[in-house]
């Protein structure tokens, strides 16, 4: 076999794919990732521990020390932001609540459930749904009850 400083210059030619192929050999699973420079230090780590031996017991428990006096205060996660035009009446009508609509000389009266609107004991996914049902063409379910205004065009 060749010289630990033969088989570095070695990995220097290796495509990422025949890296890919030197790693899993090595470490027994293929990477996660191709990127060429982070497959030849991988692999060049690996030849050089069993040439030379890995750390010493003492340096992993001294390791091990270092690692559970390391307090890192981790920042809290950052909501997920949408833009104000998508958010504007995006939250849909709490569970129990009524809707009223006045169409065609009659009351439209529709309860908010935990899986959908319910209106005259049937039970709809969605209010564009209902509004369907009620009128016979598509509607924007928030935009018929109310819910929601129609942007002004300039």
């Amino acid at each position: 076999m060749n010289t630990i400083s033969e088989q570095f210059r070695e990995l220097q030619t290796l495509t990422p794919a025949e890296l890919s192929v030197r790693y899993e050999d090595l470490f027994g699973k293929p990477p996660r990732v191709r990127n060429k420079a982070f497959l030849q230090r991988k692999v060049a780590w690996k030849l050089q521990e069993r040439e030379f031996g890995g750390l010493s017991d003492r340096a992993k428990a001294r390791l091990e020390e270092l690692i559970q006096q390391i307090d890192l205060p981790l920042p809290p996660p950052e909501p997920k932001r949408r833009s104000a035009r998508r958010n504007a009446g995006a939250q849909p009508p709490l569970v129990g609540t009524t809707l009223t609509r006045r169409w065609h000389d009659q009351d439209i009266r529709v309860e908010a459930r935990d899986n959908g609107f319910e209106w005259n004991g049937t039970l709809y996914r969605s209010l564009s749904a209902v509004a369907r049902a009620i009128t016979g063409a598509h509607w924007n379910g928030k935009l018929f009850f109310g819910l929601k205004t129609r942007r002004k065009t300039s």
